[in-house]
């Protein structure tokens, strides 16, 4: 027979991480419009580009990878950027103690740096590999944003054993949960943490900039608006309070929550 002592036991046994976001460069003047749905043309903003490192329970689990390709430089301008493996050293972690990589989606500024963490385990959605390993490449399919060699790179991190393929919405480490529905990609996910400070949930690219959440406004990048929209309302009760919803690439992150190191805050 469970009684509330053993209830109220196990639920104070949960984990609960602390979680940073790390900023690892920025591109500048990028168009409004290119990440708010009829956003003025005429607007720029200097994105931050950034990854998020969950502490606990005996792991180190990073939340997208950035990038690193000497590729993506002759496309981009970047300014101060520090090689993402680098980057979270700056907070503390070597890459080599990454035990797991959550990517969000496979874009070459969330993709791009798996491989920077040796040992870490990957875990991405099973529809989303699939996608951009073969239909995407297809006459009919879409594979803007996405790096051949990133790509490679999973398919060979599957066969050392290292790639987790997730279907669809569910607890994939103790106390960290992803979903699916923003449609950013051809099956993007969204991060939930049991925190210290409550349930924090990482958009990333589900949802750009808090303007996304204070309007109520989709994402310009996405397979379905409606369902951007609905992803959004559903990270409201996900999360402890709209304040933890951390999202992709809004310089403002690095300015709501309290500074730990240089580009590294605390989410609390």
């Amino acid at each position: 027979m469970i009684t509330a002592f053993m209830m109220l036991a196990a639920l104070a046994t949960q984990p609960k991480y602390e979680v940073y976001a790390i900023r690892y460069a920025t591109i500048p003047g990028f168009k409004v419009s290119g990440l708010i749905e009829g956003a003025d043309p005429a607007r720029r903003i200097d994105i931050a580009m950034m990854v998020w490192l969950i502490r606990g329970n005996g792991r180190n689990v990073l939340v997208d990878s950035g990038f690193y390709r000497p590729s993506i430089f002759k496309s981009w301008k970047v300014d101060s950027f520090v090689r993402p493996d680098e980057a979270v050293a700056h907070a503390g972690v070597k890459p080599e103690e990454i035990t797991d990589v959550i990517l969000t989606h496979a874009h070459w500024d969330h993709a791009g740096g798996a491989e920077l963490f040796p040992k870490a385990q990957i875990w991405i959605q099973k529809d989303e590999y699939q996608y951009y390993t073969v239909d995407a490449w297809k006459p009919d399919g879409k594979h803007g944003g996405i790096d051949h060699e990133d790509m490679d790179f999973l398919e060979h991190a599957n066969k050392e054993g290292r790639l987790h393929l997730v279907d669809g919405d569910r607890e994939i480490l103790p106390g960290i949960r992803v979903y699916t529905g923003g449609r950013h990609t051809f099956a993007s996910q969204y991060v939930s943490v049991d925190a210290k400070p409550g349930t924090i949930v990482l958009a990333s690219d589900n949802m750009y900039l808090y303007e996304n959440l204070e309007k109520h406004l989709p994402i310009a990048q996405t397979f379905d608006a409606k369902s951007n929209l609905a992803a959004q309302d559903r990270m409201k009760t996900i999360a402890s309070k709209p304040q933890l919803i951390v999202t992709g690439h809004d310089p403002l992150v690095m300015t709501r929550f309290p500074k730990v190191a240089d580009n590294v805050v605390r989410i609390e």
